[in-house]
């Protein structure tokens, strides 16, 4: 069962929808550590240069990264995580922490999650630094070095000029040390693959995106780091296919919720998430499995 159903009615699209972060949530490691571990490194063959990026100069931020992430690895996930010496084993992945990476590409060897570093410069917080592995429909590299605002220009009401881009600006801007905070997001997909970079959202003019479709749910965090003051932004991906909702205890009410998040989209924001076409087949489908005609 999935740690996080946002979905359920509990977190409408396109809202800001922080909270407080416990620090024992904020990194999760599960029984698919190891898949993703290797996903990352294909991809990272598959894609040089397009999984990493970094900017001049951050490389004592991103060592500050790898300097908090694996303390709390070692002590919040020993059975996963083991160091000796300058080796760290990693479910069956052993990274070496002395080779000539970047260390943030290094932090990433470690986790599910994908680290993004953001940086304050005059145009405001900016994509300084990133391993990018497991994108929902962006590319890093159109969004690398670019303020917040700009990064969000496609996104219903969150572009430049819009309230929701200068809340978000006052949020980084106060956001304390010892206050890290964390948001959920969903979308609906046609598959399971953890990778995809097409903003155009070419994977979903596949249509199926009715009982047989998936949900992406990301978890995302906001630490602010001590010694260089810039913001760590961490996306950890969860893919369900959609029928699993039956499995839950819940499920009847999960559905309903689901239907009444979807029915409250408008066309902006359908058109955005891919679901114009499709929203129909989603609402038809979760109100058969409510009622128990799918199980």
């Amino acid at each position: 069962m999935t740690k996080h159903t946002p979905y359920d009615g509990s977190h409408p699209l396109f809202r800001i929808g922080l909270e407080p972060l416990d620090l024992k949530d904020w990194i999760d490691v599960d029984e698919h550590l190891d898949f993703y571990l290797e996903d990352k490194a294909r991809l990272k063959q598959l894609y040089p240069g397009k999984v990493f990026v970094a900017e001049d100069g951050t490389e004592g931020a991103q060592g500050e990264v790898l300097e908090i992430l694996l303390p709390h690895l070692l002590q919040a996930f020993p059975s996963s995580h083991k160091r000796e010496g300058n080796l760290v084993r990693a479910g069956k992945q052993f990274v070496d922490l002395d080779v000539e990476l970047p260390p943030l590409e290094i932090a990433s060897q470690l986790v599910q999650e994908d680290l993004l570093l953001m940086r304050k410069g005059a145009d405001g917080w900016r994509l300084a630094a990133a391993s990018l592995n497991f994108p929902s429909s962006w590319t890093l590299l159109e969004k690398f070095s670019k303020p917040l605002d700009r990064i969000h220009q496609s996104v219903p009401d969150f572009g430049p000029g819009s309230r929701n881009a200068g809340m978000i600006f006052r949020i980084f801007d106060n956001l304390k040390i010892d206050q890290p905070v964390r948001r959920l997001n969903w979308s609906v997909y046609p598959d399971n693959e953890l990778f995809h970079d097409d903003r155009q959202a070419e994977h979903l003019r596949k249509g199926n995106l009715g009982i047989n479709a998936f949900v992406r749910v990301e978890h995302q965090t906001l630490r602010k780091l001590p010694k260089s003051g810039d913001l760590l932004f961490t996306i950890r991906i969860y893919v369900n296919p959609l029928r699993r909702i039956m499995t839950y205890p819940d499920g009847p009410s999960i559905c309903r919720g689901f239907i009444g998040l979807l029915e409250r989209l408008d066309e902006r924001q359908l058109a955005y998430k891919g679901l114009t076409q499709e929203r129909q087949k989603l609402v038809e489908a979760l109100r058969e499995m409510e009622s128990g005609g799918l199980a």
